[in-house]
C-alpha cells in the first residue's frame, strides 16, 4: 500500500494557479486513471484535470472557489493493495459485467440505431440510456463537458437518462439536445377541466421569502474580474450613431435569397465585419492593444476580429484570425463556427485569445443604445442594435425605411473624440451604401 500525492500541473501560458470550479470525486471514492476528478478554471480556460493514477482517493486540497498554486497538493491517492481493499469487491458475474465501461454497453445501441427506422432508434437509445444508467450504478462515471453538466442541472435532466454518442460514451451536446427534444415531444395524458373554484376557498399562497446564494467562481469570476478591470481602468468615450440601413437590407435578403434551401442566412454582422475591416485602413489608431507594463499603444495591420458570444457560461469572445483577407462568405461561416465553438466548450485556446477589435450584437434584444465595456486591451468595441422600421422625412416627404443604431466605446486615452466619430460616420457610410464595402479603393 503506498499513496500518491498529485500536484497542480502547469496548464500552460504561464499559469501560476487556478481556481476549483469542482471536484468530481470526493474522499473514498475509487477512480481509474484518466478519470476526470477535478475541474479547474485558468485565466484562459475551464480545463478539466484527469487522475494520473488509479486508486481511491484520501483526501482533497480546497473546495470551489479557491485559488490553488501550480505545483502544490491537489489531491492524495492511495495506490496498490489498499486501494484494492477499498473498492467494493464484485463477487457475482452479474456484477463483472455491469461495471463494464459506459463506451461498452452504449457502442451495441450505436452500431444497432444506424440500421433502424425512427422507433427502433427511439427504443434503442432507451435501451442505451438503461446500460448507461447501470454502468454508473456500478461505479462508472457518466463523461460530458462542465456546459452540459451545467445545462442538464439547470434543466432538471439527469444524466444517467441521456444516451452518449461521443467517443467512448461521451454525451455531447447534440445528445443533450436530443434528449430535451424527446422529453418535450412527449404525450403528456389529458386532463379533465378543472372546476372553478371561489376565491374565498382558494388556500392563501405563501410568499417565497427565502433567499439564494450563489458563489461566484469560474468563469463568471473571470467575468466580473476583467470587467471591473476594464470599467476601472479605462476612460470610456460612448459614441452612438443611427444608420439607414434599408439598402442593406434589401441587399441581405437578395444573397439569402440566392443560397440553397436549409444553408444558414446572412446577418447584419459579416457585413459590420467587412466594413470594419475597410474603415481600419483609416483608422488604425483603433485597431490597437494598449500594452500598461510597457507603457506602449501596439497598432496591428492584421484585424484579429473578437465577437462577443453569449454561451451557457458566460460571456466569451472568440476570435476570427485575419478578417482582412477574408469574403463577406467567409467572414459569415468562420463566425458561425468560432461562436459555436465558444457555446459548445470547443473553443481552442488560440481561438479565444488575441484579439484587436470586438463586435457585440445583442440580436433582437438590441434596444435602441448600449454602452458595450471594452475588451482589454484593447482600445474599441463596436455593437449593434436593433433594426427597426420607422417613419422619416427624406426629401420633404415621409417615408418608412428600416433603421439601426451602432453603439460603440473607445478608450479615451489613445483614441479622440474626434477620431471616434470619423470612424463611426466611415462605418455609418459604408454601411448605408453597401456596394461601397466591396469596393478596393
Amino acid at each position: 500500500m503506498s499513496q500518491y500525492v498529485f500536484k497542480l500541473p502547469d496548464l500552460g501560458e504561464g499559469t501560476v494557479e487556478a481556481e476549483i470550479v469542482s471536484w468530481k470525486v470526493k474522499p473514498g471514492d475509487t477512480v481509474a486513471e484518466d478519470d476526470v476528478v477535478v475541474e479547474v478554471m485558468t485565466e484562459k480556460a475551464a480545463v478539466e484535470v484527469p487522475a494520473p493514477v488509479s486508486g481511491r482517493v484520501v483526501s482533497t486540497t480546497g473546495v470551489p472557489g479557491d485559488m490553488v498554486p501550480v505545483g502544490s497538493a491537489l489531491i492524495v491517492f492511495e495506490t496498490g493493495s489498499g486501494a484494492a481493499a477499498g473498492a467494493p469487491a464484485a463477487s457475482a458475474p452479474a456484477a463483472t459485467a455491469a461495471s463494464k465501461p459506459v463506451a461498452t454497453a452504449a457502442a451495441p445501441a450505436r452500431s444497432a440505431a444506424s440500421g433502424a427506422n425512427g422507433a427502433a432508434t427511439a427504443r434503442t437509445a432507451e435501451a442505451s440510456a438503461a446500460d448507461v444508467q447501470a454502468a454508473v450504478a456500478s461505479g462508472g462515471r457518466i463523461a460530458t463537458s462542465p456546459a452540459v453538466r451545467r445545462r442538464a442541472h439547470e434543466a432538471g435532466v439527469d444524466l444517467k437518462q441521456v444516451a452518449g454518442s461521443g467517443p467512448n460514451g461521451r454525451i455531447v451536446p447534440k445528445d443533450f439536445e436530443a434528449y430535451v427534444a424527446r422529453r418535450t415531444l412527449a404525450p403528456t395524458p389529458l386532463r379533465a377541466t378543472p372546476k372553478a373554484v371561489p376565491a374565498s376557498a382558494r388556500p392563501a399562497v405563501a410568499r417565497d421569502t427565502g433567499t439564494q446564494e450563489i458563489k461566484v467562481i469560474g468563469l463568471r469570476r473571470v467575468i466580473a474580474q476583467r470587467m471591473s478591470e476594464a470599467k476601472r481602468n479605462i476612460p470610456h468615450f460612448a459614441y452612438v450613431e443611427e444608420l439607414d440601413v434599408t439598402e442593406l437590407e434589401s441587399l441581405r435578403r437578395h444573397l439569402n435569397g440566392k443560397q440553397e434551401r436549409g444553408a444558414p442566412a446572412l446577418t447584419y454582422l459579416p457585413f459590420l465585419a467587412l466594413a470594419l475591416v475597410r474603415v481600419l485602413r483609416d483608422f488604425p489608431q483603433c485597431n490597437a492593444h494598449y500594452d500598461a507594463e510597457r507603457g506602449v499603444i501596439v497598432r496591428y495591420g492584421a484585424v484579429h476580429l473578437g465577437v462577443a458570444t453569449q454561451t451557457p457560461d458566460g460571456l466569451k469572445v472568440p476570435v476570427v484570425h485575419d478578417a482582412q483577407g477574408l469574403t463577406l462568405w467567409d467572414l459569415a461561416g468562420e463566425m458561425r463556427r468560432v461562436s459555436e465553438a465558444a457555446r459548445t466548450n470547443k473553443a481552442t485556446r488560440d481561438e479565444l485569445s488575441g484579439s484587436t477589435i470586438t463586435i457585440t450584437s445583442l440580436g433582437k434584444l438590441g434596444g435602441i443604445a448600449s454602452t458595450p465595456i471594452i475588451n482589454a486591451p484593447e482600445v474599441a468595441i463596436i455593437g449593434v442594435n436593433r433594426a427597426i422600421e420607422r417613419p422619416v422625412v427624406m426629401d420633404g416627404a415621409i417615408a418608412i425605411r428600416r433603421t439601426m443604431n451602432l453603439s460603440s466605446s473607445f478608450d479615451h486615452r489613445f483614441v479622440d473624440g474626434y477620431d471616434a466619430a470619423a470612424m463611426i460616420q466611415a462605418l455609418k457610410e459604408c454601411l448605408e451604401h453597401p456596394a461601397t464595402i466591396f469596393i478596393d479603393t
